[in-house]
């Protein structure tokens, strides 16, 4: 199971992104660059050995999706960062893995729901919901009838806040005894 010392660094650091990203729009390198080094040192020496694999393996899976979507504009940099950070954290064993699978999971579904409270808010969802139905049919619909996508259609959502979330969330149905 998730050692209580990565519980505890790993709900600071997700916190602290949360209070950044929310007040500075910003997940600073400083929080989570010195995790990214620091976690597979601690599951190899302090846990196990095999530990410091399993670290640097959560480290790229739950980094990956966040990569591929910060590569096509959809993320930002600190996100991706702070995700590779939670699967070296969380990522000793199989389990921790998951974990880290899971706050990814989690976020995103809290992010989105965001989305789709806040454009309902500001009278966007509809436009919004059918602009995303056409999207994809964009290459196989004649010239006159695509969507283009402006800067302007384009919604913001800073994943700090529902990282916390997110996160809280997987590691509380995974390891509800640690909270007790």
């Amino acid at each position: 199971h998730l050692p209580l010392q990565a519980t505890i660094v790993l709900t600071v650091i997700v916190a602290i992104a949360a209070f950044t990203d929310a007040r500075k729009e910003l997940i600073p390198n400083w929080l989570t660059l010195p995790v990214i080094i620091a976690a597979p040192i601690f599951w190899f020496f302090v846990v196990m050995p095999w530990g410091g694999v399993g670290s640097l393996l959560g480290l790229v899976l739950c980094a990956a999706v966040p990569y591929w979507l910060f590569r096509r504009g959809a993320w930002a940099g600190g996100d991706v960062k702070l995700f590779a950070a939670i699967g070296a954290l969380v990522g000793g064993g199989a389990e921790g893995i998951q974990v880290g699978i899971e706050a990814l999971l989690f976020t995103t579904m809290v992010a989105a729901a965001y989305a789709l409270v806040r454009l309902a808010w500001e009278g966007k969802l509809i436009r919004t919901l059918a602009n995303a139905f056409f999207l994809p049919l964009n290459p196989i619909l004649p010239q006159k009838w695509r969507r283009e996508v402006t800067p302007e259609l384009m919604a913001k959502v800073r994943l700090g806040v529902p990282a916390l979330v997110g996160t809280g969330i997987a590691v509380l149905l995974r390891y509800p005894m640690i909270w007790t």
